[in-house]
């Protein structure tokens, strides 16, 4: 079978047939870092997929999840309301300062 690869549980097992050693899967991960391998995944995939069923399904799922969005246009991160021009005095902070305090 051409999906048979090298994961962590086969390891384990192998070492535990092999040199009669406990490993659990994680300790087989582990050990095969050590000596610079990496543990493969299978790929599971139906033999009887049908590829283009599998793409439409996703691309009318992905609508459907998908939604409208955003509007376009200018946005802001700020939480706080940007001030409209009306509301905006005609000096700025601190414009009176020439003025003595009593």
């Amino acid at each position: 079978m051409e999906d048979q690869v090298w994961t962590a549980a086969r390891v384990a097992t192998l070492i535990g047939r092999k040199f009669h050693v406990s490993y659990s899967v994680s300790g087989a991960t582990r050990l095969m870092h050590r000596l610079g391998f990496s543990p493969r995944v299978p790929v599971r995939r139906v033999a009887e997929r049908d590829e283009e069923a599998v793409r439409v399904r996703k691309e009318a799922t992905w609508a459907e999840v998908k939604g409208p969005g955003r509007p376009a246009g200018p946005t802001s991160a700020s939480r706080t309301r940007q001030a409209s021009p009306a509301d905006r005095r005609e000096a700025g902070p601190g414009a009176d300062a020439d003025t003595p305090r009593s």
